[in-house]
């Protein structure tokens, strides 16, 4: 069950990582809601990077897409996919403020994106916060298949790669169970997380673009000593 606290609160940057280092994150009740929430889910999504599983047919699109994978690059496309309405969804949390405040943490260097391109159109991606050796996860996109998933893959690569610690999902959904996600219960996220701040990932461990196949070697090697 998500905690939800219905004060109307300002938020900067500076206030916004201090929440993500208390376990806490902004949300909106839609996109036409100016105001923004803080959240605290009791049961928590991780996904432990020494344990992900890759689905074969998923691991084939990966080595064989023609999709190229760009790291920090065109945020605000990044951001209006993960907001667009799709169907079955109609509106979305992500408010004028969410995309001012990641904009600015974008540009301090602690939002990163990850985005895959079909030529000149973005086809997915997904955009989250780094801080320590803990990458919070916001939201991803796709408008064609697997799109989302191989942008997942090449993130998980490149935490492996930086020595992140923590990927947080936030919540748990058939999307990212898939790929090994759990629910730990509060208490336990807290002690994960203070864990991963304690101590410092590189999110540019690797080259800005790296192929699928390289990604799959760096987490089937890290799921191999794990």
């Amino acid at each position: 069950m998500t905690s939800h606290d219905d004060i109307m609160i300002e938020i900067t940057p500076q206030v916004l990582l201090k929440a993500y280092s208390c376990g806490i994150f902004p949300m909106a009740e839609s996109a036409a809601d100016p105001a923004l929430y803080w959240i605290e889910p009791q049961q928590r999504g991780i996904l432990p990077l020494d344990e992900v599983h890759v689905p074969k047919r998923l691991a084939r699109t990966v080595r064989g897409t023609p999709f190229v994978v760009r790291i920090d690059d065109n945020f605000e496309a990044i951001i209006s996919g993960c907001a667009a309405s799709k169907p079955g969804r109609r509106s979305t949390w992500i408010n004028a403020r969410i995309r001012t405040l990641y904009r600015e943490l974008f540009e301090l260097g602690y939002c990163h994106t990850v985005g895959v391109w079909r030529d000149d159109e973005l086809v997915g991606g997904l955009y989250g916060l780094a801080l320590g050796s803990a990458f919070f996860g916001e939201s991803m996109f796709s408008t064609e298949r697997d799109a989302s998933k191989i942008a997942l893959i090449h993130l998980v690569a490149r935490l492996i790669a930086g020595d992140f610690t923590l990927l947080d999902t936030q919540f748990v959904t058939d999307h990212l169970r898939q790929f090994g996600t759990i629910e730990v219960d509060r208490g336990t996220f807290q002690e994960t997380l203070e864990e991963a701040l304690s101590k410092q990932g590189n999110f540019n461990a690797l080259p800005r673009q790296v192929d699928g196949a390289t990604a799959l070697s760096i987490i089937n090697d890290a799921t191999a000593r794990g």
